[in-house]
């Protein structure tokens, strides 16, 4: 589905570039579900960037589907994201003066879908994650693990084919942390969703069916962790 080929990401930095990832090559098949790891400051977190085409490599492929996305525009990668990839980020980044309800609408409304068309998909999967009761009401008045739920609910509102999620369980307790895991595991399970997942918890790191290990700009495949 997705594959990186010969990549490296580095900035400027004064004189000098800083090179964050170095020459990586990694390829990650439609329906898997993968988890990164590695300590603050190796790259995991770049390399999540890379495959969610937040970021374009300084050298290097990204390619989705057979299709190069590093040679695409900045309003092609933009749709590529819109329609093919969904977010899920440990701070949750909802909108605190929308509801549920509209804060899942909200990226079928960029693509333009009809109002009531956005809140009815909306509804269907604040469903799916267990929060039909809570559609109306806004972040604040929600616990740490229903606004993850409302932020898993948005990224997948649009059906995509590859989830990315970026530390999802790191602003909750044990067990909001394992209901979160369990409803992305069943979502990849039963929707062939691809799942990737940023992680610094070995435990979650060895329910997924894969993990890659980042270290100083490199990524090795890691049996266990």
């Amino acid at each position: 589905m997705i594959r990186l080929d010969s990549v490296t990401y580095s900035y400027a930095a004064g004189a000098a570039r800083q090179t964050i990832l170095h020459n990586i090559s990694l390829s990650i098949p439609a329906g898997q579900s993968c988890a990164i790891v590695g300590a603050s400051g190796s790259g995991k977190s770049t390399l999540l960037n890379l495959l969610g085409l937040l970021d374009t490599p300084t050298s290097g492929r990204v390619m989705f589907h057979g299709e190069d996305m590093s040679r695409c525009g900045a309003d092609a990668r933009a749709t590529a994201r819109n329609h093919i990839i969904g977010f899920v980020f440990q701070s949750f980044n909802l909108l605190p003066r929308l509801t549920a309800l509209d804060n899942v609408a909200l990226p079928l409304l960029y693509r333009g879908v009809l109002r009531h068309e956005a809140q009815e998909a909306a509804r269907k999967q604040l469903q799916r994650v267990g929060l039909s009761d809570r559609a109306h009401h806004r972040p604040a008045d929600l616990s740490g693990g229903q606004r993850q739920r409302v932020a898993i609910a948005r990224a997948l509102v649009g059906e995509p084919a590859l989830l990315l999620a970026d530390e999802p369980t790191g602003n909750l307790d044990s067990q909001n942390a394992a209901d979160i895991i369990d409803l992305l595991l069943a979502l990849n399970r039963d929707s062939g969703t691809t799942l990737v997942l940023v992680t610094h918890d070995n435990a979650i790191a060895r329910r997924m069916s894969r993990c890659i290990q980042v270290a100083d700009g490199r990524i090795s495949e890691a049996t266990h962790v």
